[in-house]
């Protein structure tokens, strides 16, 4: 897959290739912007109120709007990781200081983990679509086993889904658009009350990268490269993925989607040569697991930066596929909606203390780095602000504290209010308060 190419450093010692271009980057995310159960996510973004649908052409313009939102965010979160060559996690060392970065990168990979093994389930639900007598132990087995090797080898994993795999996608896309949209029941009614809901579950979709950006980032000839390749190609992707999602999810029913966001997977393979398009599809999906196993791989090379990131790959495949075959996934998801939201606030601080304040000049990624403090108030205040104006459940209990909270300060979270947004505006803000105090002071002296 990779021979005579440069690959990824064994250790964080070793010297970042820059090879990826654009077409790579793009083709990375391209495929990231796809997913399986995208399709039956469409389900909540033309009811994202439940009861409320929107127009047609008020769910398709959410979608482009959010994904424009999210994805510029992943795509700021990216730039440090290719000017600095150094990934997500251990950016971090330069934000809060070397020893303060182990918190966040712990909480990376037990979601990380988390992720893994919650698209391994996707793509074992998948195969048992299509061919239903293999167990699904089986599939979540070959599964894994595929994601590792694609995590030894990831710099020849990109190359392989820019010059293949994408074209085989845009080929199945087309084909389940061409019979969908119509054999699809007319899509008709419809409102633009819940508009703005909408546009907060598709930045909610893109934002969920911003932890891993930068992880692949560091391997991109340019800056210009990897926030193109990221706002580019996922956007485009995850457009044609919600809208394909909302004629399926018409074949399919919404009652039954509901009740089984895998029903919908049975009006893909239906579709003439159904089962050859959507197994590509679902091949495609090992992208995904191998986008989060690599990410925990690279968050631990933080925590120990001379272990052979080989090892860590294998126990971390290992790993995953055994979460896969013993945990509720879906009982998980709400856990790591709750984590995942560290991170919207974290990187909107680190955004603002890189880009304006002569981070990325002076950006201290080593293993000495000093703690900074300060930089854990923004983060705090961001993390408090999302779970104010956010619209997401999650876990009952935790949802209730915030509930409770807003009542003791009589907070009112209005419907056009976004937890993704919300933590990361008033995270930058503060920031940038600091920053100009620290500014201040050292003219001062």
């Amino acid at each position: 897959m990779t021979h005579g190419v440069e690959e990824v450093p064994l250790t964080l010692e070793g010297r970042p290739p820059k090879t990826l271009g654009v077409l790579d980057q793009g083709a990375l995310w391209a495929n990231l912007g796809v997913s399986l159960l995208g399709f039956s996510g469409a389900l909540f973004l033309i009811d994202p109120l439940d009861g409320v649908p929107l127009s047609l052409g008020a769910a398709l313009l959410a979608t482009v709007i959010g994904s424009l939102i999210g994805t510029a965010m992943v795509g700021l979160s990216a730039i440090p990781g290719t000017q600095t060559g150094q990934p997500a996690m251990v950016l971090l060392r330069g934000l809060f200081g070397a020893r303060m970065s182990y918190v966040p990168t712990v909480l990376n990979i037990v979601q990380m983990l988390g992720w893994g093994a919650f698209e391994l389930w996707v793509i074992a639900k998948a195969a048992n679509a299509m061919f239903g007598g293999i167990p699904y132990e089986v599939w979540v087995i070959v599964a894994g086993v595929l994601t590792t090797a694609l995590t030894i080898w990831p710099l020849g994993a990109i190359r392989v889904l820019r010059r293949y795999v994408t074209i085989g996608v845009i080929i199945s896309m087309l084909w389940f658009a061409w019979h969908m949209i119509s054999d699809a029941p007319p899509y008709t009614g419809g409102s633009w009350e819940a508009f703005a809901p909408a546009v907060d579950y598709v930045i909610a979709l893109s934002v969920s990268w911003v932890p891993m950006a930068a992880d692949f980032a560091r391997h991109s000839r340019s800056s210009k490269a990897a926030f193109t390749g990221v706002v580019g190609g996922y956007t485009l992707a995850q457009v044609a993925c919600l809208g394909l999602g909302v004629y399926a999810v018409a074949i399919a029913g919404a009652e039954a989607v509901a009740a089984d966001s895998t029903s919908v997977f049975g009006t893909f393979v239906a579709v003439p040569l159904g089962v050859l398009f959507f197994a590509v599809l679902t091949l495609r999906e090992t992208d995904q697991s191998f986008a989060n196993v690599y990410s925990t791989t690279m968050s631990l090379q933080n925590l120990m930066p001379r272990v052979d990131r080989r090892v860590f790959s294998v126990a971390i495949g290992v790993l995953t596929v055994a979460i896969a075959l013993v945990v509720d996934v879906n009982s998980y998801g709400a856990f790591l909606g709750v984590i995942g939201a560290v991170f919207v606030p974290m990187f909107a601080v680190l955004a603002v203390e890189y880009f304006l304040f002569g981070g990325s000049h002076s950006w201290n990624t080593a293993e000495d780095a000093p703690s900074r403090w300060s930089m854990l108030v923004p983060w705090a205040l961001g993390f408090v602000a999302y779970w104010l104006t956010t619209s997401t459940p999650t876990v009952a209990g935790w949802d209730q504290i915030w509930a409770g909270l807003r009542d003791a300060i009589g907070f009112t979270r209005e419907p056009w209010m976004n937890g993704a947004l919300g933590g990361a505006v008033v995270a930058a803000l503060v920031t940038a308060v600091i920053g100009l105090v620290r500014q201040r002071r050292s003219v001062a002296r």
